[in-house]
């Protein structure tokens, strides 16, 4: 009733909107300042013609251009610098008027875009099989995960970061290559992350033939590894060990398939699905072979069926959105903050039909929260959400930066770096801090070897590659804090002997903001010289030149002023007043085109006088990395919810969390192509 009471104030409003059309704010500011660019004389910038809208109902037929249109006023990207700018009472008026005809067409439309079928990633392949079996090791190396705790400190259940922690790094020491694994189990390719986004998008999951063949042969390897026994398998008593008593042989292989079927399959498993996997077994016990071996093969064939490979939603019956069933649920809730399968709880509580309901699913997140499990959820989305796997190939110049290098044959301060960041977010998400402590934070966590490098006393030994003790400290110097000026990111945005003000913005604008920059047209100029008329020019003056193509200006404008904001920063990090040649740095700039300032430490603040606004963008961030897909603009009333509801309880982690697990997109299906079947092979023909 309620849904429908929206719905119907909703379509009211469109129709009131179409019938004041002419009186519309929007679109007589439309006339007057934007069609000049926009679709007069044939002139389409940006292929926005927007001479053709003349009715709300011309706005409300594409959401997407409704929503950039939208962003792009409320980001006062438009009209550009050297067109007259808008009266903010204009302006204001304008974006109100179309963010009420987007929320009101949103409500009407009555779908999400659908959450694509999609397979496990390698990082969650590897977690899952780790929870099927309840392995005590991990089942093939995984270079992703690039902090590893190496004291135990991860304790989410304690809500309290320890004050020091032992972490290590894979990508750029060799400490976890004595990770304890599964003997001769070596992973498939690692899932690139899609583009200004996450590795765990449907669009970039497919399932081909030969990888389908790929997981056949894994799925076995795994199964016949020699530490595949009872001492790494925690299931091993209860699954993979002959009965005491073998009289009613196929009633104890049923009951122990239908428990592992129902885990790996995530729901209920149905009969006659059953029946194909206790005839396998029998057959093959009837055929000579070992009790053991032949529940190996079953599992075996579980592990390369597309019903554990595959993540999707059931197909709806409406054509429109409805509720997930409690089993769906459970699953995009354990994908989302354990990258895997859903523990015996979450099936109990879905399959009473209870997992929907608005408190259990509280409850649920929070003891998932509590769980040491939430650890894969900082090895994952942090991670690229700041795009940290860029610091891997980062290479600052050996004979200018040779203190980089500490150790032969290549270990690197970034190894370091890296974990600066990543520390940070586990505490705020442990302790249930502020995000906006991810933009300025008074403490951090930091080696005596990041200590040194920053220009501290290292108190303490600087210690070698293997392991990294990092202690907590607090920050006095609000240069530092946040993750924006970590060392790690300015490394990583830099060249190998000179900074990227240009890279650094558009990270920034991308990371921060969620507006990353278009892509750099063709055939973009090099820099200007570096003298002109004998005078020396500043990195500002030779960047000019992109300035001044149209086809530049536009992205230059939003992102040259966070790039230089950070020039104080050199390619590996360290404060700097002037470049090598003398010239002093020059900071200034303005954000949004409303927020002037002089140095690192206003730009801090101009962002923080945007903090609803980097609230939103997180939480688009987080909101598509737990859909496993981008978001839309008819995302954008539940976006705008997660967001009010987040910023009144003073911009709570966890809280950000509960929202997005809240929100009628992650609870919801949107109505899909069935799912396509899987062509079979007569190796995995139990599917």
């Amino acid at each position: 009733m309620k849904h429908l009471l929206i719905t119907s104030a909703a379509a009211i409003f469109l129709i009131c909107a179409g019938q004041a059309a002419e009186e519309n704010s929007a679109l007589k500011l439309f006339q007057q300042s934007c069609i000049k660019c926009h679709g007069k004389d044939g002139k389409v910038k940006g292929k926005v013609n927007l001479l053709k809208i003349r009715s709300a109902a011309d706005l409300t037929s594409d959401l997407e251009l409704l929503h950039t249109i939208i962003e792009m006023l409320d980001k006062r990207e438009m009209p550009p610098e050297k067109e007259p700018a808008l009266k903010p009472k204009d302006r204001a008026l304008a974006i109100q008027e179309l963010q009420q005809l987007l929320h009101a067409a949103a409500a009407t439309n009555k779908k999400f875009a659908a959450t694509p079928i999609r397979r496990m990633n390698r990082f969650q392949y590897n977690n899952a099989v780790q929870d099927l079996f309840k392995l005590n090791v991990s089942v093939f190396a995984l270079p992703e995960r690039m902090m590893r705790d190496r004291s135990g400190y991860f304790r989410a259940e304690m809500k309290k970061m320890p004050d020091s922690v032992t972490v290590s790094s894979r990508q750029l020491g060799k400490s976890a290559l004595i990770e304890p694994r599964l003997a001769g189990v070596g992973p498939f390719p690692q899932d690139l992350r899609a583009e200004n986004s996450f590795d765990n998008r449907g669009d970039h999951l497919s399932l081909s033939p030969m990888l389908m063949e790929a997981f056949f042969k894994l799925s076995r390897r795994i199964v016949q590894s020699p530490n595949f026994d009872e001492s790494t398998i925690g299931i091993w008593q209860t699954f993979f060990k002959p009965p005491q008593n073998e009289t009613d042989l196929d009633s104890v292989i049923r009951e122990r398939l239908r428990g592992f079927l129902t885990k790996a399959f995530r729901r209920p498993i149905k009969e006659g699905l059953l029946d194909r996997y206790v005839r396998h077994v029998s057959t093959q016990i009837k055929l000579g072979l070992g009790f053991t071996d032949s529940m190996k093969e079953a599992a075996s064939a579980v592990l390369s069926s597309p019903r554990f490979l595959y993540l999707y939603d059931q197909s709806g019956s409406t054509d429109g959105i409805e509720k997930l069933d409690g089993y769906e649920l459970a699953s995009r809730l354990s994908f989302f903050l354990w990258g895997s399968i859903p523990d015996d709880e979450l099936l109990r509580v879905a399959g009473n039909g209870r997992l929907s309901e608005p408190k259990m699913l509280e409850q649920q997140v929070n003891r998932m929260l509590a769980n040491p499990k939430l650890k894969r959820f900082c090895d994952s989305f942090p991670t690229q959400w700041l795009q940290l796997e860029r610091i891997v190939s980062s290479l600052p110049d050996e004979k200018i930066y040779a203190d980089f290098y500490y150790a032969a044959p290549n270990y690197r301060t970034s190894m370091d770096m890296m974990m600066e960041p990543l520390l940070l977010f586990e505490t705020i998400l442990i302790e249930n801090r502020s995000i906006l402590e991810l933009i300025d934070s008074e403490f951090t966590y930091r080696s005596a070897r990041l200590r040194n490098w920053y220009g501290e006393e290292p108190n303490g030994k600087i210690g070698g590659p293997v392991t990294m003790q990092f202690k907590r400290q607090r920050l006095t110097d609000r240069r530092q804090g946040g993750v924006i000026t970590t060392a790690a990111v300015m490394t990583m945005t830099s060249g190998p002997d000179q900074t990227k003000p240009i890279t650094r913005g558009a990270w920034v604008s991308a990371v921060i903001f969620n507006a990353p920059p278009e892509a750099p047209p063709a055939n973009v100029p090099e820099l200007s010289k570096q003298e002109l008329n004998g005078r020396k020019l500043t990195l500002r003056e030779r960047f000019a030149a992109h300035r001044e193509r149209a086809d530049c200006a536009g992205c230059h404008a939003k992102i040259d002023p966070l790039g230089f904001a950070l020039e104080n920063f050199d390619p590996v990090g360290r404060w700097r007043d002037r470049y090598e040649d003398g010239q002093e740095v020059n900071p200034a700039g303005v954000l949004f085109q409303k927020h002037s300032f002089n140095d690192v430490l206003e730009l801090k603040d101009a962002i923080l006088a945007e903090k609803d606004r980097f609230t939103r963008a997180f939480a688009s961030h987080m909101l598509s990395y737990a859909l496993g897909r981008k978001i839309t603009a008819t995302d954008t009333p539940a976006l705008e919810r997660i967001v009010s509801n987040t910023v009144d309880t003073d911009y709570n982690m966890q809280k950000l969390i509960h929202e997005v697990t809240q929100s009628a997109p992650f609870i919801s299906r949107a109505s899909a192509a069935p799912m396509k079947p899987v062509k079979k092979n007569k190796k995995t023909s139990l599917k």
